[in-house]
């Protein structure tokens, strides 16, 4: 026996076999039982299945229907969680509400107060001191199952379906007042299917979260109805002077009427539509059954009248522009500031605004039909980027769109000076020749206004008259042959001197193809009297709360100028830009005394005419054509435009330290006021104060808010004295030693 199985001794081969094979037959046990086990767990749930196996009418009837709803159900709750994620983003802040609550009082840069936006919540009228009328007529206008829904009327929704149906258009809304609300606190009013989508969720998220009277009392405060008054108190002080505990049921009617369109139905605008409006409010309520015919018969005999606010002349599109602005700013203010309501001291120039509206429109009043062109949009600026006037508009209450912040126009040639700059940074010279000859991208072959070609020409030259030619082939030349990869030079260029609208890619880039913002394009001129620095437009030059504590401004804690063309570059491009406006296209701006620099600008078909320029004080811009694309009748850069800007930085020069251009003569004196029909109130005022006495007293106002920053960083109390005798918190509250210069000086001393 031992033969036959002989002792391993110290051998381990045959131990390492046995072992394999253990493994082995374990795994293929295991494998086995497995597919035993499947197999008759499968045979069990078949013989189950088949007792449960339904044939016939009753599976087509009930069977197969109900399994395709829940795999179509589960497919649309996976679609609806994944449609609702953006949605539930916008509510990730626990403060979601307190950052809706946003009051800013503005006062202009010589501490007057010129408005303010957005709701105190402080100062919020209680739900149960609204009169129950007027809570009725927002019901029975806006959502009158509001208390039934669940935040989506499904009926509502249907039922304007119907309706507009019948009507071939869109004649009533499916919004719930839920939905409205969850626009005006989350979304824009783009009109996208993705805003509507997300609107939807974020009104089923209100009502988990809020009961219906909050919901309510939020719509009632925050909703736009037009004057620049945000909710119905505010729009019941705007229009009949009066708090809206007040209002009668006409005029609580009125006010209804306006959540539709404010703009359309304001009473200031047009009266006899905002009283046919309110009398469809009356109807809504007593269809509705809110109220009977004999409880409105009333105020259906007499309309509401609103008060006479025609001579009241607040910069509306200013103070909507800074209120978005506020908006960005107040989410980078430091986390120790919990304050929702702010005073904010602005740039704007009160006398240089109210001058400059009534310049605009009465060169559109005298000239505006002969040019066939009936809007205008005027932004001026300081050389710092602090805007000191904006027109958005001929009229704030017919249309509430600001032209200068929100329109994309296509600049025409006023676009060239960024072409002329990157060549200039790139070699070139003013006096570099380029031939204007016939040159073609592809298909497109640029032309020039005159319709002929000059031949050899400098880039003064060129600049001065405006060919076309020459910015499309340096755009070729910059590329080395390669005129895509010049564009997209010249676009990096424009883009660091501040222009931020898309400009896309297009052989027409060079003369001005693609559209821009008007008060981005003249701020972004200002990098040329700047010698190469680049400036951020601003409104506010400091920010407060309503306690007085300074939190913001703008030399200390705004964007620094940007450093993005050698002062070499800049000084050249100033004098070529002052040659047009000596010698080329846009005389008309020529300022006496006063060196000046600028571009015209004309697009296709005259559709819009543009003159944007600067001084050693001043930059601005002034576009002028139609809302609706139409071309005007010819009109230029060089005509209309070019003479309003002329006239109204005549009038800004008044009263100023004139400042000099680099490489341009110093200047004499100030331009004389432009004779226009405006006399006496536009007339300046004499000067009380020098330029140097008021930037001594703000220096001193800004050493001392400096120094009450330092001791709150240090931790001081609240009670430490400050170097004038009195407390910390004193130095940040009434009037400052600034305001108080500026109270002294006139509006019309525009030095510092």
């Amino acid at each position: 026996m031992t033969d036959m199985f002989p002792d391993p001794g110290e051998d381990w081969r045959p131990r390492l076999k046995r072992l394999l094979l253990d493994i082995d037959a374990r795994i293929d046990s295991a494998i086995f039982q497995a597919a035993k086990w499947t197999r008759e767990i499968y045979e069990r749930f078949t013989a189950f299945m088949d007792r449960a196996h339904i044939a016939g009418w009753r599976r087509w009837l009930l069977v197969e229907p109900l399994s395709e709803m829940a795999t179509l159900g589960t497919g649309g709750l996976l679609l609806l969680l994944a449609l609702a994620i953006p949605a539930f983003r916008q509510t990730s802040d626990d403060d979601w509400l307190k950052k809706s609550d946003l009051a800013v009082t503005f006062l202009d840069r010589y501490g007057n107060e010129i408005g303010s936006r957005g709701i105190k919540h402080t100062e919020s009228v209680p739900l149960e001191d609204f009169p129950d009328q007027m809570i009725k007529a927002v019901l029975a206008t806006e959502d009158r199952r509001f208390y039934e829904h669940f935040g989506i009327d499904i009926q509502g929704v249907f039922r304007a379906f119907v309706t507009n149906t019948q009507a071939g258009g869109v004649v009533q809304g499916g919004s719930t007042i839920t939905q409205q609300l969850a626009k005006n606190l989350f979304l824009s009013n783009e009109r996208t299917y993705e805003r509507k989508i997300n609107e939807a969720f974020l009104a089923l998220w209100l009502e988990a979260h809020l009961n219906k009277n909050e919901i309510l009392k939020l719509y009632l405060d925050r909703a736009y109805l037009g004057g620049g008054a945000f909710g119905v108190d505010a729009a019941a002080r705007y229009y009949f002077g009066k708090s809206v505990r007040d209002l009668t049921l006409a005029e609580g009617a009125m006010v209804a009427g306006l959540f539709k369109a404010p703009t359309k139905f304001s009473p200031l605008i047009n009266l006899p539509a905002a009283r046919a409006r309110a009398n469809v409010v009356l109807d809504n309520l007593v269809e509705n059954g809110f109220m009977t015919e004999g409880q409105v018969y009333g105020a259906r005999r007499n309309p509401a009248t609103p008060i006479d606010r025609a001579a009241e002349d607040t910069p509306n599109y200013y103070l909507d522009w800074a209120f978005d602005e506020m908006r960005k700013l107040v989410d980078t203010l430091p986390k120790s500031v919990t304050s929702r309501s702010f005073v904010v001291r602005t740039a704007l120039d009160g006398s240089l605004q109210h001058y400059a509206e009534r310049e605009a429109e009465s060169a559109l009043r005298q000239y505006g039909r002969d040019y066939g062109a009936s809007q205008v949009a005027v932004v001026i600026g300081d050389l710092d980027g602090g805007v000191r006037a904006m027109i958005g508009g001929r009229d704030y209450g017919t249309s509430q769109f600001n032209r200068a912040t929100d329109a994309l126009r296509q600049p025409g040639s006023s676009f060239k000076p960024y072409v002329y700059a990157t060549a200039l940074a790139n070699g070139f010279k003013p006096t570099s020749v380029v031939s204007d000859s016939p040159v073609c991208i592809g298909n497109w072959c640029p032309h020039n206004y005159s319709g002929g070609y000059s031949g050899s020409v400098t880039l003064l030259e060129a600049i001065t008259h405006s060919i076309n030619v020459i910015p499309v082939k340096l755009s070729i030349m910059l590329g080395n042959g390669n005129p895509k990869l010049g564009r997209a030079m010249i676009v990096q260029n424009a883009r660091n001197f501040g222009i931020h609208s898309p400009l896309p890619d297009t052989p027409s880039l060079p003369i001005g193809a693609d559209e821009v913002y008007v008060y981005e394009h003249a701020m972004a001129y200002a990098t040329f009297p700047n010698l190469g620095r680049a400036v951020v437009p601003h409104a506010a030059l400091e920010v407060r709360t309503d306690f007085g504590e300074l939190v913001w401004r703008f030399d200390r804690d705004g964007p620094k100028p940007k450093q993005v063309i050698s002062p070499e570059v800049a000084i050249d491009m100033i004098k070529m830009m002052n040659s047009v406006v000596e010698n080329g296209t846009g005389r008309r701006a020529q300022l006496d005394g006063v060196p000046t620099c600028g571009k015209t600008g004309t697009t296709n078909d005259w559709r819009d005419a543009w003159f944007v320029g600067y001084t050693g004080n001043f930059v601005g811009a002034i576009w002028m054509g139609n809302d609706d694309y139409s071309p005007t009748k010819r009109m230029t850069g060089g005509t209309l435009p070019a003479a309003t800007w002329h006239n109204i930085m005549a009038y800004a020069h008044q009263g100023v330290e004139l400042r000099p251009l680099p490489g341009l003569p110093p200047p004499q004196h100030a331009p004389a006021i432009a004779d226009s029909s405006f006399k006496g109130g536009d007339q300046p005022h004499a000067v009380l104060l020098t330029r140097k006495g008021t930037e001594a007293l703000i220096h001193v106002e800004r050493i001392l808010d400096d120094a009450v920053h330092a001791l709150s960083a240090q931790g001081a109390p609240s009670g430490s004295v400050n170097a004038l005798g009195g407390s910390v918190n004193d130095a940040g509250r009434g009037s400052t030693l600034a305001k108080a210069a500026d109270r002294n000086a006139p509006v019309t001393s525009r030095g510092e």
